[in-house]
């Protein structure tokens, strides 16, 4: 090996080592940051929903009703955190479905709520939403603003909470990295009004919030952006597995 191979080595390696060392670091802050020791104790039995658009659904199985299955779960972080759950929680018997559709907003989540949630009846809820919401109004599909997303998810929160008074909520933190193909300066400061409202919301219905622009943020210090968004909103593989890492610390 050159001596200019072997530097480059060494750095590689050295970077490969602080990444992984920081990683969790990076989730656990970032997490611990938004919720003041919150979490969510799971119970035998209970049934654990994953909902929100693209970014839960992941290429999931819509044909298939059934719950702890690779195909009904997608490939993306409801798969890499349901699995770890399952994993972690053999002993309670739980019941791991998704929901997620790609494109969906907050209105749309509405209009098949009581199929794809209430009739599941979840003890642990959570809900990521709110990234369309603002990117189809860039597109020309969309005019709703953040006042529409305000109320449509509080009207929504309202409609779990009457039908499910015990529900356990975790509301992700719509993302985007800026810099990554779909995403450009022209997003801000507007879409930063989406993450703000969400996390609100969060705090006003006492749900778990997962600060997932906080975890993209700091985990670009570390690799590139593309290494963790093909895009700049859905998550590569390392991404997923950033974001179930951070949606687990919501789990006692």
């Amino acid at each position: 090996m050159s001596l200019n191979n072997r530097r480059d080595f060494i750095k590689k390696a050295a970077w490969s080592g602080a990444l992984a060392i920081s990683i969790p670091e990076i989730v656990s802050t970032a997490f611990a940051a938004g919720n003041k020791g919150q979490r969510i104790t799971l119970n035998t039995s209970d049934v654990v929903l994953f909902q929100g658009d693209s970014i839960t659904d992941a290429g999931r199985n819509k044909e298939q009703t059934s719950y702890n299955n690779a195909n009904i779960l997608g490939s993306g972080y409801a798969l890499v955190a349901g699995s770890q759950l399952l994993l972690k929680y053999a002993d309670k018997n739980l019941k791991v479905y998704n929901k997620g559709i790609s494109g969906n907003k907050v209105y749309q989540l509405a209009e098949r709520w009581d199929a794809d949630c209430l009739d599941i009846k979840p003890q642990v809820l959570s809900i990521l939403v709110g990234v369309n919401d603002y990117w189809h109004t860039l597109t020309g599909k969309y005019n709703g603003t953040i006042k529409t997303y305000r109320d449509d998810f509080k009207a929504l929160l309202d409609r779990t909470l009457k039908a499910l008074p015990n529900v356990k909520l975790i509301i992700g933190e719509p993302y985007a990295v800026n810099g990554v193909k779909a995403v450009t300066d022209a997003w801000y400061p507007a879409f930063d009004g989406y993450r703000i409202a969400a996390k609100e919301l969060a705090t006003e219905y006492k749900a778990i919030f997962i600060p997932y622009q906080a975890v993209y943020d700091e985990a670009i210090k570390h690799a590139p952006a593309a290494y963790w968004t093909g895009d700049g909103v859905h998550p590569s593989l390392a991404g997923a597995a950033l974001m179930a890492e951070a949606w687990l610390k919501s789990i006692n």
